[in-house]
């Protein structure tokens, strides 16, 4: 199963997380979310299909993350939990830990911010880039 989450960029878009990426809801952000890679997003953790919801809720399920803006493009792999709630209305987040809260998406990534090409971060930092983030659960 497949979703996509359209989002914008900030002007405070560091992306210089270690552990983490993070899209939210949130219209502003300041420079110290420095895993936050969008704002603006159509959808937290609560506003996604049930459906994909219980594939995220197993241990089971591969997820695959994909970040698109202009011709930029990265992916990042991890794994679903049978703890997840995605019960959290504003924040997705996917971690490179075992952490779970209501904002986890996925966890054992294989990727944080900080591994983003720095070319597609500077395009981030242009609140008028529309970018897109997709979550595809097997």
């Amino acid at each position: 199963m497949r979703f996509e989450i359209p989002f914008y960029g900030h002007e405070n878009i560091r992306s210089l997380h270690t552990k983490t990426i993070e899209i939210t809801t949130e219209p502003n952000l300041t420079v110290n979310g420095d895993c936050i890679i969008g704002v603006r997003a159509a959808s937290g953790c609560n506003d996604l299909p049930e459906k994909m919801k219980d594939l995220l809720r197993s241990s089971k399920s591969t997820i695959t993350c994909a970040i698109v803006v202009n011709d930029y493009s990265f992916k990042i792999k991890g794994r679903g939990n049978d703890s997840f709630t995605l019960t959290n209305p504003h924040d997705i987040v996917i971690r490179k830990s075992s952490f779970v809260c209501p904002r986890t998406l996925a966890i054992n990534c294989d990727a944080a911010s900080d591994m983003i090409p720095r070319q597609m971060v500077k395009t981030l930092q242009d609140a008028d880039a529309r970018a897109v983030f997709s979550i595809e659960v097997t």
